[in-house]
């Protein structure tokens, strides 16, 4: 896995061993990233459900302000930390050892994010867990976005994400992210 574009471009990163992360491949980051190009510069990026880390270094790569970075692996925020070093990106970035859910709560009052992406484990409905967590919309900047991968199966329905609304989806082979836009006061 290496960072695709930015200041960082071409860096190979370090994932842990295991079956314990799923890595998103250079291809889907790519797609990803193209997307959200116009998205990213000086915002504040949470990488929930962070693995190797990944995508908030991509972000910060990419022109973001800071980046904070939720996995509650120890193993994995090891190499989240040895990979914001490895790249010159840690004076940037905030790495938190914790669930997602007690990050939210954690965060609540002390910094909005522009972007948000989440890559749960899965089939488990973690995702849905951290949207309706009522701290969840007090972190997020007016008109934020919010970026879900899952699986292909996975459904988000307006009623499950109270603030938030689907803006598009897109289809890989395997998975999807899921564009949210977080409601504006005057919808």
């Amino acid at each position: 896995m290496r960072v695709i574009a930015g200041k960082a471009r071409r860096l190979q990163l370090k994932t842990p061993s295991g079956m314990d992360t799923r890595p998103t491949t250079d291809r889907i980051k790519e797609t990803l990233f193209n997307m959200l190009q116009d998205e990213l510069y000086d915002v504040n990026f949470l990488d929930l459900f962070s693995g190797s880390g990944g995508i908030g270094i991509e972000a910060l790569s990419r022109g973001a302000a800071r980046a904070w970075f939720v996995e509650q692996n120890r193993d994995a925020a090891a190499i989240i930390k040895e990979n914001l070093a490895f790249t010159h990106l840690s004076d940037q970035a905030e790495v938190m050892v914790t669930s997602a859910v007690s990050a939210v709560t954690m965060l609540q009052g002390q910094v909005k994010f522009d972007v948000v992406f989440m890559d749960p484990p899965y089939g488990k409905g973690l995702e849905k867990e951290v949207l309706r967590h009522p701290a969840f919309m007090t972190i997020l900047q007016e008109n934020a976005l919010v970026i879900v991968e899952a699986d292909l199966d996975t459904n988000l329905m307006p009623e499950e994400i109270p603030g938030l609304h689907i803006l598009k989806e897109k289809i890989y082979k395997t998975n999807k992210h899921i564009f949210l836009e977080k409601d504006s006061i005057e919808r």
